[in-house]
């Protein structure tokens, strides 16, 4: 009998032991959430879909069976990398970029939680009921696919994702619905809080970078939420803002085309790259 028990302990420390080796320290996951820029509003073009490197991949936040995707599973990231009918996102051109500009032993993971229209408030976690209580029926629809609580769905995905890889920044894009909320950074500031708590990660070694809205100079008619995005930084040490300037928009003036997603989301890219100590010489990103 002791001789069983014996073996059955080994058995088990081996076990754990093998599971402490699964995660890949070069398996680099990025945690993405807002709105719908975020979620991704232009149509996917052809170019969008072809030679996506598999070393880039997305964690599948709900079921899209005519895509052949089920959730909780990791995929090559052909977007759309949202919902199933969600369009391109900063997030897509983000991790291009990356992988074009890392060493080839470096694989990317994208998560992306985002609710088109959505205040901040939708990812605030002990309040978040409050919001949804009053939300238009299509955004309480979007939120049913993550569950009801987009923030806990977040947390689900990005704890998921810690078992295969290592979390190294949080991407943002939201503000839109928050026009002049001069608490907007105090809000998104007690969500990256409980990120970074929920998910036991270090502020100092989890930036987060936040795109601005569409600009000015294209006519944005949010535009003049870029000033309070623009004091992020004071709130929220390790934030870095990325420039919308120059990023082409859709008629509505609200979103981005497909061509200004694909700027934005490379100066993601390029941002995170200098944050992780890269350089990164103009590359052909597929």
């Amino acid at each position: 009998m002791k001789i069983k028990l014996t073996f059955i302990a080994a058995t088990c420390l081996t076990l754990l032991s093998l599971k402490s080796f699964s995660q890949d320290k070069n398996f680099y996951i990025f945690i993405c959430f807002g709105q719908s820029n975020m979620e991704g509003n232009a149509r996917v073009e052809a170019g969008d879909t072809v030679a996506v490197d598999s070393r880039f991949q997305v964690l599948q936040a709900v079921d899209c069976g005519d895509r052949g995707r089920l959730k909780d599973n990791w995929y090559t990231a052909v977007p759309p990398l949202a919902r199933c009918k969600t369009g391109l996102t900063p997030a897509d051109y983000f991790g291009r970029t990356l992988v074009a500009n890392l060493p080839k032993k470096i694989r990317i993971g994208i998560i992306n939680v985002s609710v088109a229209g959505a205040k901040i408030e939708i990812f605030e976690k002990d309040s978040y009921q409050s919001y949804l209580a009053t939300a238009p029926g299509w955004m309480k629809g979007i939120a049913a696919e993550y569950g009801g609580n987009p923030y806990a769905r977040l947390i689900e995905l990005a704890r998921l994702a810690q078992k295969s890889g290592v979390i190294k920044g949080i991407l943002l894009h939201q503000g839109e619905s928050n026009m002049n909320d001069t608490l907007w950074t105090k809000k998104v500031k007690g969500v990256y809080d409980n990120l970074i708590r929920d998910l036991n990660l270090k502020s100092k070694k989890v930036p987060l970078l936040a795109g601005e809205v569409v600009n000015a100079d294209q006519g944005g008619i949010c535009a003049a939420m870029n000033k309070i995005i623009a004091t992020l930084s004071e709130v929220v040490t390790n934030s870095h803002i990325i420039s919308s300037a120059g990023c082409p928009c859709s008629p509505d003036h609200l979103h981005f085309t497909a061509e200004g997603y694909r700027v934005l989301g490379k100066r993601y890219g390029e941002t995170m790259l200098s944050l992780l100590g890269y350089k990164f010489p103009d590359a052909d990103i597929h």
